[in-house]
Order: C-alpha cells, then structure tokens, then sequence
C-alpha cells in the first residue's frame, strides 16, 4: 500500500502541474458567489464546479488534483455524469477535505482547534471507495498578541498527524496544511515574524508525524508563503517573500517530504504567481515546489463567470490561462509579460 501512497504523492506534484483547491465549504462559496450577485445552492456550486472541471486545456496541462468538499465528490453533472467520472476524463486526481474547519480553543481566547477526527476512518474509507486518492486538513495559527501559544502549535500539530497516520491507513495521501494566516484579523506581523512563527509550527508539525510513524514519501506539505501580514506596514519585495520562504523550508522541512504545494492566503493572483516562480527559479533546495491554490485560481473565472452560462467559454479561458501561467511559476519560468 505505501507504494501506491509514494506513487500518488509524486504524481501531485509533477512538473509543470499542481493542485486546484476547490474545497470551499458551503458558508465560503456563498461569500465568493455574494460578489459575483449569484445565489449559492446545490445547483449552482455545481455548475461553478463544473465549469472549472471540464477546462480541459487546464485540468490536462497544469492541475494534476483537485481538493473536494463532501458535497461536491458525491454530485453528478448536468448530464448525469458524477464528478468524479468528469475528473477521470482528464486523468486528475481525487481529493477531499477532511477536516470539519476551525473551532475556538478552550481557554486560549481566539487561538484555534481544527475538528474532524471523530469517525474520519470510516469516513477516509468512503471516500476511498467513492475514487479519492488524497485528502485535506487545514490546521489555522493566527498572529497575534502572545499567539500562537505553545499549546496551540502542540495541539494543532497532534491533530494533523493523527489525520495523516489514518489517511495512510486507508491507503490516501494526506496533504498536511498548517497555515499561519496573512490575512487574519489584526495582521500586522513582519515577514521575521512570520518566518518564526512557520518554522516553530512547522517543527512541531514534523516531530508529531514522526511520533505518528506517518511515510514522509506519502505526504503533500501545503504551507503558507513566508511574507508579512496583510496589515504590516513594511511590505517585502517578492525576492524577500522567496528568499525567506526557501530558507525557512530548508531549515525546518525533510527532504523526503514528497512535495510541497503553496497555499496562496490572502496573496493576489499575481503575487502567488510571481513568488512561486521566484522560487523555482533560484533552485536553492531540493524539494518540488508548486501550487495548491484555490482564490488564485480561480477568482478571474468566478468574476468572467458571473452565474450565467453565456459566460462559461470566457471563464473557462481565464481559468487556464491562470492553471498556465501557474504550471509556468512551478517551472520558474513564469514572467509578467506572459501574464498580460
């Protein structure tokens, strides 16, 4: 079984291709489809869904997964067709979200507890048996005041190797995310301050899987981009955001890690683009590095989209040209002038 594990980790992050997020849950996608003036039901979500599944330049050339939610694995198409079967077609990989999101920690004022280990081996085996070959967690770590506490990191880091120990279990790749937020309420952080706070998380993180005897060669890292919060008045250069992203992962990630996928936070489409392909440029470390972006894929097609279906060829095109220039930044040969 770990063979299979090992197999489906390095075909995540195969050159030129990386992961589309589209695991919104229900309250997330009803914000996004608030700007776009578009009601947010089962139809709908489906149909938004859809249409970014069945971009075949996209999902052939540059996604070689796809994060679902509970919803959206279980649906079928317009004609029929499951979701997952529509995925088939393109030869991209199933995943699913595991988690059950992010509750306050008792006792530690806004600091986070991410939920979901109740009854997940039962639940990893569905979705195995429903065509899921990797799953999701999202463990959150705010800057602020005195946080992340000790005991959140802890707590937080226990919780995601328990989830990836099950997850190997049942034969799924896990994809470890401990995102510290950029965008979260009050963030003021520098980019010194976050480069601490990832590298503490990120120890912790490697010390509970290997407690958890979780396969390294079986596992996705999805972590933050090491850059300043939202709200810090001093902004650093893209060159500064990978110079101190790339020095932060050599210091504190294994290198028999399978791969490691960026989330993009609270960055612009351009920026998740433009810090990747710094990275991979520079070649300063041994692991792969690309996508596992949701926003900054596809905010371009929800906004080209706008609910109706008369729009679906140009959303579809603002798609894969985003997929494309990302596959490119995974490369380190993405440039501003091919994004125009």
């Amino acid at each position: 079984m770990i063979d299979n594990i090992q197999n489906i980790a390095k075909k995540l992050v195969i050159d030129g291709k990386g992961i589309l997020a589209a695991d919104e849950s229900t309250a997330t996608i009803k914000k996004r489809f608030d700007q776009i003036d578009t009601e947010s039901n089962a139809e709908t979500r489906r149909d938004y869904r859809e249409m970014l599944f069945s971009t075949k330049e996209a999902m052939e050339k540059n996604i070689s997964g796809v994060i679902l939610y509970d919803e959206t694995i279980k649906q079928k198409c317009r004609d029929g067709r499951s979701i997952t079967d529509l995925l088939r077609e393109t030869d991209t990989l199933i995943g699913i979200k595991v988690d059950t999101g992010v509750k306050k920690l008792a006792k530690f004022g806004n600091e986070t507890i991410t939920e979901g280990l109740d009854g997940l081996r039962e639940r990893l085996d569905e979705y195995s048996s429903i065509g899921a070959s990797f799953a999701k967690w999202r463990a959150v770590i705010n800057i602020i005041e005195d946080a992340p506490s000790d005991y959140a990191i802890s707590t937080n880091s226990q919780a995601l190797a328990r989830y990836s120990a099950l997850c190997q279990e049942s034969g799924l790749v896990p994809i470890v995310e401990p995102e510290v937020l950029m965008d979260g309420e009050n963030a003021k952080h520098t980019i010194d301050e976050c480069k601490l706070v990832t590298s503490k998380i990120l120890q912790s993180v490697f010390e509970e899987l290997s407690s958890a005897k979780v396969d390294l060669d079986g596992i996705i890292l999805k972590p933050n981009m090491v850059i300043q919060g939202k709200n810090c008045d001093k902004k650093a250069t893209p060159m500064e955001v990978a110079k101190h992203t790339l020095d932060c992962l050599e210091q504190n990630v294994p290198t028999s890690v399978a791969g490691i996928c960026f989330l993009s936070g609270g960055q612009t489409d351009l920026q998740a683009t433009e810090h990747l392909s710094i990275m991979n440029s520079l070649k300063e470390i041994n692991h792969t590095l690309t996508f596992s972006y949701g926003r900054a894929l596809q905010q371009s097609a929800l906004i080209a989209w706008g609910g109706k279906d008369e729009n679906i060829k140009d959303a579809q095109n603002a798609f894969a040209h985003r997929a494309h220039m990302n596959g490119l930044a995974s490369t380190g040969q993405w440039s501003i002038e091919l994004d125009q």
